[in-house]
């Protein structure tokens, strides 16, 4: 359950303001019809962030267990100042706009998705937790918690949220999962 909470409130977080989000507005705006739109993202993020971490998990195996904590807490801590860089929106006209909201969602999403911070953090939490089924399903409703809000709520809620705010909290997070690593090392000595 560790792994289900920690992924699903880091995306969640992670995700206000992010990229994904500002792509979840523009497309609202374009195609006004709401559930292809997050059936869309749930298929997107459920591809992209299985195969993150798969990856995680994977290259967890591979590295030397005494390295592994020093190595994840370092990546959280990257993740954490990468966060406090804002996003811009790049959604500018695509060629898979005529593809129909659910299916432009899908294929924009996981695209947008692919070296984003949430899909690092998805790779990286894989690494730190070994119940990936639950990595999977919690960045997933992580992505769902951040994305919903916008979709349904649109320009209102981007206008009101304080998008540094949430940045930082996301940045805290992540520095918080880096110390928690660190620390169960040196309980588990």
């Amino acid at each position: 359950m560790d792994a289900f909470l920690a992924s699903t409130v880091a995306v969640a977080i992670a995700e206000i303001g992010d990229k994904t989000q500002l792509l979840s507005l523009f497309l609202v705006a374009r195609y006004a019809t709401r559930l292809p739109i997050i059936l869309g993202i749930f298929v997107a993020t459920v591809l992209n962030h299985a195969l993150s971490a798969w990856l995680g998990a994977w290259v967890a195996s591979f590295i030397p267990e005494a390295w592994l904590p020093w190595i994840l807490a370092g990546s959280f801590v990257a993740i954490a100042l990468w966060l406090l860089v804002p996003d811009k929106d790049d959604s500018a006209d695509s060629k898979f706009l005529g593809m129909g909201a659910f299916m432009a969602t899908t294929i924009m999403f996981f695209l947008a998705e692919i070296g984003d911070k949430t899909q690092v953090a998805t790779v990286v939490l894989a690494a730190r937790f070994t119940e990936t089924f639950w990595v999977i399903l919690g960045t997933t409703v992580g992505m769902l918690l951040a994305n919903i809000p916008v979709i349904m709520a649109g320009r209102w809620l981007m206008e009101r949220l304080p998008l540094a705010t949430a940045r930082i909290g996301a940045s805290v997070l992540f520095v918080v999962l880096a110390v928690v690593t660190v620390w169960a090392t040196f309980m588990n000595s």
